[in-house]
């Protein structure tokens, strides 16, 4: 159940002022929808002539988001309905879209991994460069693989007219529980200009660190809560973003952007999985690496307003990523599968920790091309792209964990948008898409095991020999579409609706790792040669996986009256070959899968100075465990979580200049069987609430914020729907700030 009394009595508060309030109101201001999206249709478009869910976080939305954590992740979970809560880490395991994979892009680059998807960018993006947040709900492809759930597209700030401008944000932030030995500090500094022949520059940086982490008890949260990821403690991090553009006659550009993002985690303890939740093992000092991230992208985009077909824009970029994971040791039940010693006494090889390395250049082109001649509104976008890329992942003594693999990726798509009348506008295209996938030839190392056993120790260990896995040439392809319409009710409201497909290769990488994790290639401990030759090999083709197409239905209403904005959607999206992952087993499995949901958003400008607003979904899905072609469990909670999700706000801007605002955050229990068996992983639902206050200063604005106000203990529904086990989520943080433009 909601546990929403501590909740419920403050946000009554805000409810009584408003009535309060909203007899001083000033005349009615209607809100404004028609903001201009490029992310929904790979061209300029209206979110008025978008048939899908879209939603524009402005920079506004940003600066008050960042008052309470630098964490993108964090922000879409609070702004964006069906998208999980954050995990509180550097990573974004079990976080989703709508229980599928989000499309993660900076200025239209894509930032994912996916032959090996690995979740951690969201958490690493500064958000001080950022002016908008374009988030596209439902399966794409628009943009290639990865977005089966939906896109997100960072959109960084650009340089204005006039003089130099330079954005200074600086930050503390602590746990209540233990300010000395949790603070982290946090600067970001950035310079712009434009200069009068048309040329414009952007420099920013950033630097952040992090102390130790405490839940609501005062309990010290562990640094690899999710087991291998990553935790959000103990860590040093950095940014950094150069843009320089030039705009020539005839309303042509060229833009060239580079980043750097950076992370290094270093843990001080291993991890405790044993129950009841995940916490430091004060025992067992660290003794891996450190946790690492280090990618650097570069980009050039030639854009030409006046091209004879219409707006052109060409975009080259190139991503060099490397990401290093925690060490960790043999635990059962949660981490029973780890790379063999030969030691039983001590199983866990001190080569246990990997890094992967993935490189990944492509080329799209997109022309928007104005029909006015055959039909006066009418637009058909058309391009191609052209995608090489290469993902490794090995030991720290450098052997290959899965096959290396590379694979070049060539698209056409079109997209046709029709005026029907002054009140509709069709919309629909077709995209084919072909993947060549190279799979090298590898040996899956050793590893040590456990299953359940009656007896003392509860498991009953074996080994997984090393294993020859023959790679080869593969192709995959498809041929998606999608088709939808908006419907204007008002001139500022609309109803949409529609169909979209997306086409991914699911996490080649996840399985061929998972090579031969089966009874049939396993020895006992005693004799670890027992393998014949004829079971010391396996090929590629019987353990790939099948590309995934997701059918995405959805139908909404979206507007503003007066003082009000909102949006309601309806969805539903299907596939035949749905992919999870069983965390039990540490095995990837494809089956047909249903998920749908609900939506909300609302906005209200009470008074000039009093704005309230809402943000509520809700979302379930079921899957096929045996093959029989029916539905007949819920899906995993690493897919969908708490069901039910919500947040209200109330911000107060005061005559002098002071804004006062106040969320309140909930998600309900999960208790449902995700299998015949009729198992079931309890997720617990909790209610939060979160306060800033910002003030004029020094010509600047100074700011402090707390998250958790009621310093509640209460567990991370994500965090936990990893691996099953109980992870806490911070307890009551404080953070001060300044920033200022000069």
């Amino acid at each position: 159940m909601f546990k929403f009394l501590p909740l419920a009595n403050s946000l009554m508060a805000l409810t009584v002022a408003s009535s309060a309030l909203a007899q001083q109101a000033a005349p009615p201001v209607t809100i404004d929808l028609d903001a201009i999206t490029v992310t929904a249709a790979r061209a300029d478009r209206s979110t008025a002539e978008v048939p899908q869910s879209i939603q524009v976080i402005d920079r506004q939305q940003i600066e008050e988001q960042l008052q309470f954590s630098p964490n993108a992740a964090a922000a879409l979970g609070k702004l964006v309905p069906g998208y999980s809560m954050s995990t509180q880490t550097v990573s974004s395991a079990s976080e989703n879209y709508r229980g599928r994979d989000l499309l993660v892009m900076i200025d239209g680059v894509p930032m994912n991994t996916p032959l090996r998807d690995v979740s951690r960018i969201l958490s690493l993006i500064d958000l001080n460069t950022v002016e908008r947040v374009e988030v596209v709900a439902g399966a794409s492809s628009l943009y290639g693989a990865g977005a089966t759930g939906g896109t997100v597209n960072f959109i960084t700030k650009k340089a204005a007219e006039g003089k130099p401008r330079v954005s200074v944000n600086t930050a503390v932030r602590a746990f209540t529980q233990n300010i000395g030995r949790s603070l982290t500090p946090e600067a970001s500094v950035t310079v712009s200009g434009k200069v009068p022949d048309g040329a414009d520059y952007l420099f920013s940086g950033q630097i952040r660190g992090a102390g130790r982490t405490y839940d609501g008890a005062g309990r010290e949260l562990p640094s690899d809560g999710l087991l291998g990821q990553g935790g959000g403690d103990r860590y040093k991090a950095g940014n950094l973003l150069a843009k320089l553009g030039y705009d020539f006659d005839g309303g042509k550009r060229v833009e060239l952007n580079a980043s750097w993002i950076g992370f290094d985690q270093d843990p001080k303890y291993l991890t405790n999985y044993a129950p009841p939740f995940a916490r430091p093992d004060r025992t067992k000092p660290y003794v891996g690496e450190s946790v690492l991230e280090d990618t650097k992208s570069v980009s050039l985009r030639y854009s030409d307003a006046d091209f004879a077909l219409g707006k052109l824009s060409l975009l080259g970029y190139y991503n060099d990523i490397k990401k290093r994971f925690n060490f960790s040791a043999f635990s059962y039940p949660y981490n029973s599968q780890v790379y063999y010693s030969f030691n039983p006494l001590s199983p866990t090889s001190p080569d246990n920790q990997t890094t992967l390395y993935s490189q990944r250049g492509g080329v799209n082109l997109t022309i928007d091309t104005p029909l006015d001649q055959l039909l006066p509104g009418a637009k058909f976008t058309w391009g191609g792209d052209l995608i090489h890329e290469k993902t490794w992942q090995t030991l720290t003594n450098g052997q290959d964990v899965f096959t290396p693999l590379k694979q070049t990726t060539t698209a056409a798509f079109g997209q046709l948008q029709i005026p029907v009348g002054e009140r509709i506008v069709l919309r629909g295209g077709l995209r084919y898409e072909y993947f060549a996938l190279s799979v090298s030839d590898y040996t899956r190392p050793a590893a040590y095991a456990a299953v359940a056993a009656n007896n003392a120790q509860g498991y009953q260990a074996f080994m997984l020999p090393a294993l020859n896995v023959t790679g080869g040439n593969f192709d995959y392809s498809a041929l998606t579409a999608n088709l939808g319409a908006t419907l204007k009710l008002t001139e500022t409201s609309e109803i949409f609706g529609g169909f979209s497909q997306g086409f991914a290769l699911p996490d080649v990488g996840a399985f061929t790792r998972r090579a031969g994790i089966a009874t049939q290639y396993a020895c006992p401990v005693q004799m670890p040669n027992c393998l014949p030759a004829s079971r010391r090999s396996i090929s590629y083709s019987s353990i790939a996986p099948d590309a995934q197409i997701v059918n995405s239905y959805e139908l909404g209403i979206r507007g503003s009256y007066e003082r009000f904005k909102g949006s309601l959607t309806g969805y539903i999206s299907t596939s035949d070959d749905g992919v999870t992952f069983d965390p039990v087993s540490n095995t990837m499995s494809q089956q047909k899968e249903r998920i749908w949901g609900v939506e909300a958003t609302g906005d209200v400008t009470i008074t000039d100075a009093f704005t309230m607003g809402t943000m509520l979904s809700y979302r379930e899905g079921r899957y096929d465990t045996n093959g029989d072609g029916k539905l007949d469990s819920n899906l995993p909670n690493n897919r969908i979580g708490s069901p039910w999700r919500g947040m209200l706000y109330g911000s107060y801007r005061f005559v002098n200049g002071m804004q006062l605002r106040v969320e309140g955050e909930a998600f309900s229990d999960r208790d449902v069987a995700i299998d015949l068996r009729g198992t079931r992983y309890k997720l617990k639902g909790a209610a939060t609430m979160n306060v800033a206050l910002t003030a004029p200063v020094w010509e600047g604005e100074a700011y402090v914020a707390v998250n958790n106000l009621l310093d509640r203990t209460y567990q991370n529904p994500t965090a936990t729907s990893v691996r099953n086990l109980a992870n806490y989520s911070w307890g009551r943080t404080v953070t001060v700030g300044f920033r200022k433009t000069f």
